[in-house]
């Protein structure tokens, strides 16, 4: 592109100069030689440079190939058709107006709701009178100063008012860590990607005609699942530590990471540190709203004896991380036009990223799974050893290495229903008497750890475990017996699953997924739902179900009248 624009300048210059000294075929001929000169795409880009028709580059090209003698004689000046535009005083304001970003002119016209292209517009022209070929309004609208352009993405959304104090503080704040020799790391999580032989963006050197090939669909694999890449970015050593997790992108994932990255190379790096700088995002994973992100930093606090400092940048600034543009755009220029086959091609892809600023990554797998939708009570957040800042304490905080009194919120055990959801266990709301309940969570709870043992094989690839591969994190919030009671609420009472997310105060996703669990666990059991003669439509109306039958509910529950 550069090279023909440079050619198109240089032959601008020609023309103007020799142009003045030349009759209409002398022009012709020169304009015919030129394009001969530049072979493939020469007449059209002749044309332009010149000012004139394609087709006066064509004539003066089957001119130069006749080998006539020369006429001795030219037109005189003046002389030709006149262009559509001389003819027709009203057909350039006309186009203007069509092409301004104010759209001023008939609101009814077709071309509002479609692209404005050349063809498009001389088909609007027309219908307005103004007789036109698409090619011509090319021609004006380059005479005019337009040309082919993209969308700009400059607009940013609502910005907060402490905006560039934040930014101020978080600059502050690593200088001070950095001086002090202290790590200062910047954390995100990069884009999922979908493992398996799809299409990934940009381009590489192969044999002409013989391009990747990968699958028309890219609908994930179940066997081989998903990639989450957490990235921990070290901005004074410039290395980053990328996490290649399999299961879901959690607060528990994200501060495995950091806690891995510290202990392989944080620790070495750094060894008379005892305070740590994260800067992340203002959301997801570690977002400064997430409760599990803060419990979970309090406990590698005290594990590691540091002071763990947070900074998040704010809302809607994102794409200021380090991380962005120093870790995770190298990693997705080293991948480009390659399908992520596998986990190992992932891992190893990121491994291989270097830069000529001196950019060293490490990058390993985590198979470890996650559990969704845990909850932090108040409690627990009450005994966080958690210190806020002066400037904006909800996106700047420090976690100190002390010991603090953990307050379980997590249902245990595992096969009994949490205190106050145990009302819902009455057989009138189960079909089913003590006993077979009994029989059924022990059946559920020995197929429940089979199906994980199961998940955990395949998202280690049927590795053998290692030490320390397993469920990491808090306790999950929902016990086996409270998912096997949303999933009969719902299949027996048909409670809607919006409803049930609401009595068990979890996310209607995470229902989603216990409930669908739970039909497949019972299908393995030989124990299929039978629906119930009531259907409930909502929580009102469970609760008058449950009272006409005797059952005792909760002090906090109160039934509509």
């Amino acid at each position: 592109m550069e090279a023909a624009e440079e050619i198109a300048a240089a032959l601008v210059a020609k023309f103007t100069v020799l142009f003045p000294h030349l009759d209409e075929r002398q022009r012709r001929l020169l304009l015919a030689a030129e394009a001969r000169v530049l072979g493939h795409g020469g007449i059209r880009l002749v044309a332009r440079a010149a000012g004139v028709r394609e087709a006066t580059v064509s004539l003066g090209v089957t001119e130069l190939d006749s080998g006539e003698a020369p006429l001795g004689r030219a037109r005189r000046v003046g002389g030709g058709r006149k262009r559509v535009v001389d003819l027709d005083p009203g057909l350039r304001p006309a186009l203007l107006a069509l092409v301004e970003p104010d759209m001023r002119g008939d609101p009814m016209s077709p071309l509002r709701w479609t692209t404005k292209s050349t063809r498009h517009l001389a088909a609007e022209l027309t219908r307005q009178g103004h007789r036109i070929s698409a090619d011509t309004v090319a021609d004006v609208l380059r005479e005019e100063g337009f040309s082919l352009q993209g969308n700009a993405k400059v607009i940013e959304g609502r910005q907060h008012p402490d905006r560039d104090g934040q930014f101020r503080y978080i600059n502050e704040q690593a200088k001070a860590h950095q001086v002090a020799g202290d790590p200062v790391i910047s954390v995100d999580t990069k884009k999922k990607e979908v493992v398996g032989p799809f299409k990934n963006g940009g381009r590489e050197w192969r044999p002409a005609g013989n391009p990747e090939r990968v699958s028309t669909h890219d609908f994930p694999d179940k066997e081989l699942g998903k990639a989450v890449p957490y990235g921990i970015y070290d901005l004074a050593a410039n290395t980053g530590w990328v996490s290649v997790g399999t299961d879901h992108d959690t607060a528990a994932f994200a501060v495995e990471s950091i806690r891995r990255w510290w202990n392989a190379r944080g620790k070495e790096d750094y060894p008379q540190a005892r305070r740590l700088l994260i800067t992340a995002d203002a959301g997801g994973s570690n977002g400064y709203r997430t409760r599990a992100w803060k419990a979970e930093l309090a406990a590698l606090a005290l594990e590691t004896g540091m002071e763990v400092t947070v900074c998040h940048f704010p809302p809607g600034t994102s794409k200021w991380n380090r991380i962005e543009h120093r870790l995770f755009s190298h990693i997705t220029m080293n991948w480009r036009g390659r399908p992520l086959t596998s986990h190992e091609v992932i891992v190893q892809s990121i491994a291989a990223t270097t830069t000529r600023t001196g950019l060293k990554v490490h990058a390993e797998l985590g198979t470890a799974t996650y559990e969704t939708g845990v909850r932090i009570g108040d409690g627990q957040m009450d005994v966080l050893p958690v210190t806020r800042h002066d400037w904006h304490g909800d996106w700047n905080y420090t976690l100190r290495p002390e010991a603090y009194t953990q307050v379980n919120d997590a249902p245990d055990p595992f096969d009994q229903p949490s205190p106050d959801l145990a009302w819902l266990c009455h057989p009138a709301l189960t079909g089913l008497p003590p006993a077979e309940w009994d029989t059924l969570i022990t059946a559920l709870t020995i197929l429940h750890d089979a199906q994980r043992e199961t998940h955990l094989d395949q998202r280690r690839g049927h590795r053998p475990r290692v030490k320390g591969d397993g469920t990491t994190g808090r306790r999950p919030v929902l016990t086996l017996a409270d998912r096997l009671l949303a999933t009969l609420l719902h299949y027996r009472l048909a409670l809607p699953q919006v409803a049930v997310a609401a009595l068990l105060t979890v996310h209607p996703g995470t229902i989603n997924r216990r409930i669908r669990d739970i039909r497949q666990l019972l299908e393995t059991a030989g124990h299929p739902i039978q629906p119930a003669d009531d259907r409930l439509a909502t929580l009102d109306d469970l609760y008058d179900f449950a009272s006409t039958r005797g059952i005792t509910l909760p002090a906090e529950i109160k039934p509509a009248s």
